[in-house]
């Protein structure tokens, strides 16, 4: 195991070399500029060269991408162009936000979907496989900003049980969960519909196969044949699907922010994006994508532990 995280390791840092250099060059090619933007379309040239050169932004190009990639190997994310803040805080205060919006939807999507598609692969062409099917096909069918306003309007209006808006206050753990109860159910139900199709396909291949059928003739109950003999060879695909769903909520969860307004990295990143903020938004996508690179090396690693063939490989 230690060497497959070493190997594993080792492969991601050319990734985020690479990466973060795309992601340097597409903010340099980018249409707009944040002198401009921030002095208005009528500010003079003088005024906007001056805004330039005290920016940085009249540098050469590679001196610039040098500069970024040396304070991000010493985690200076450098400073906001807009507002002058040091990036790094304002990641630090938005991460935990959009993390914790994540997590929760993947918990609300696991402890729905696992049990949902396990009942609807064992009851399989019955009532309750026929609903669980039509359901799961709905929450695929869904975008999550019309699912969000939907149980905005009947959760936070129509019946008033849970705020609509913000992300609570500070030091407050209950108003903080209070508020994130309808952000992450609307990614959850999304995530919960693809876990279900994902178990209900997983669980109907392995109830065929020759060990589940002796372990029936051997008189063994049905309830311990599905938890004890083929669940556990159904969790290789459920890994790879909350590998890849992962990656969807944290996308995903740009679009969620800005309609229940949390104070999260999309948020962040529409504001970076609106004022031409270079450094603020090319340190956004550089965290989006070290997430992604992180989750989908977490999921080689799981790969390992659910299924011990693979760390031989």
């Amino acid at each position: 195991m230690l060497e497959l995280i070493i190997r594993r390791t080792l492969n991601v840092i050319p990734i985020c070399l690479v990466v973060f250099t795309i992601v340097f060059c597409l903010m340099r090619i980018a249409p707009g500029d944040p002198a401009t933007a921030m002095l208005g379309d009528y500010a003079s040239a003088e005024a906007v060269q001056s805004l330039r050169q005290e920016m940085g932004l009249d540098r050469p190009l590679w001196s610039q991408y040098l500069d970024s990639l040396r304070g991000l190997l010493h985690g200076d994310l450098g400073r906001s162009l807009s507002s002058g803040a040091p990036v790094s805080d304002q990641i630090a205060s938005a991460l935990p936000e959009t993390l914790a919006l994540a997590a929760s939807s993947l918990a609300i999507g696991l402890l729905l979907g696992v049990p949902l598609g396990i009942v609807t692969a064992v009851r399989r062409g019955r009532p309750v496989d026929h609903a669980g099917r039509l359901f799961s096909l709905s929450g695929l069918s869904i975008p999550s900003f019309v699912l969000g306003i939907l149980l905005m309007l009947l959760f936070a209006i129509d019946v008033p049980i849970f705020p609509a808006i913000g992300g609570g206050r500070s030091g407050d753990l209950s108003d903080q969960l209070l508020h994130l109860a309808l952000p992450s159910l609307t990614l959850g139900l999304i995530m919960m519909a693809y876990v279900t199709r994902v178990m209900r396909t997983s669980m109907l291949n392995v109830l065929q196969e020759d060990y589940i059928r002796t372990a029936r003739s051997k008189g063994i109950g049905e309830l311990r044949v599905v938890l004890r003999h083929a669940l556990p060879n159904c969790l290789v695909p459920l890994v790879s699907l909350c590998a890849i769903n992962v990656i969807v909520l944290i996308s995903s969860s740009v679009m969620v922010e800005i309609i229940f307004s949390r104070p999260g990295l999309g948020r962040l990143l529409i504001s970076a994006m609106r004022q031409r903020d270079y450094v603020s938004l090319q340190s956004v996508l550089v965290v989006y994508a070290g997430i992604v690179i992180l989750v989908n090396m977490t999921a080689d690693l799981l790969y390992g532990v659910v299924n011990p063939r693979i760390r031989s490989r």
